[in-house]
């Protein structure tokens, strides 16, 4: 979205991330030596600010830990599709599970293309967030699948917040495209643990 500034803040109290942590580091690694942590739920749902929290506590744990928010990978607000897993299977995931270094390239919002490569070392943890973070087509690279919801009223405001009233004539279309994708891969259903904000 809208190449969002900082978002909207979404609290949650320690307990939630030493959770997290606790069962995500008590499952085997599928990436070579990294963990994947995917965090899905729809737009608004709190999914930016909980991986940010888990992105702490790990750190603070000892952990080397990054994160890859989807929000860089999408093409444009009609991005969750199909491309964007291949491009995060083919530029993140099998890099690292063959121990290499993962290069995936970010989108502009502002300029509607694909632009500067990143460079992404294999970490203890990778945190992958966003809506489709809980692909199917990860479930293979992924140790801890985390499903994160909120009431509409909530999530609504909490986008406009973030990104603008702009984003408001978007949201339609991407609220279908994230319940399409949703009920395709039954992500909530799949997931290993749910939060609500």
């Amino acid at each position: 979205m809208a190449d969002p500034a900082e978002p909207a803040a979404t609290s949650y109290d320690a307990g939630t991330a030493a959770r997290l942590g606790d069962e995500l580091i008590s499952r085997p690694s599928r990436l070579a030596r990294s963990r994947l942590v995917a965090i899905d739920g729809p737009a608004g749902s709190g999914k930016t600010s909980l991986a940010k929290e888990l992105t702490h506590h790990l750190a603070e744990h000892g952990h080397d830990v990054e994160t890859v928010s989807l929000d860089d990978m999408y093409d444009g607000w009609a991005g969750l599709d199909p491309s964007l897993e291949e491009r995060v299977v083919e530029q993140v995931l099998l890099p690292l599970t063959q121990g290499s270094a993962a290069r995936w390239q970010a989108y502009d919002w502002a300029a509607e293309a694909f632009v500067r490569w990143h460079v992404l070392t294999p970490p203890d943890v990778l945190v992958l967030e966003g809506c489709g973070a809980g692909a199917r087509a990860y479930t293979s690279y992924t140790t801890l699948l985390v499903w994160v919801e909120a009431a509409p009223d909530t999530r609504l405001a909490r986008v406009v917040a973030r990104d603008g009233q702009q984003v408001v004539d978007h949201l339609t279309a991407w609220t279908r495209a994230e319940q399409r994708h949703f009920m395709v891969n039954d992500t909530a259903a799949r997931a290993d643990l749910v939060v609500e904000t």
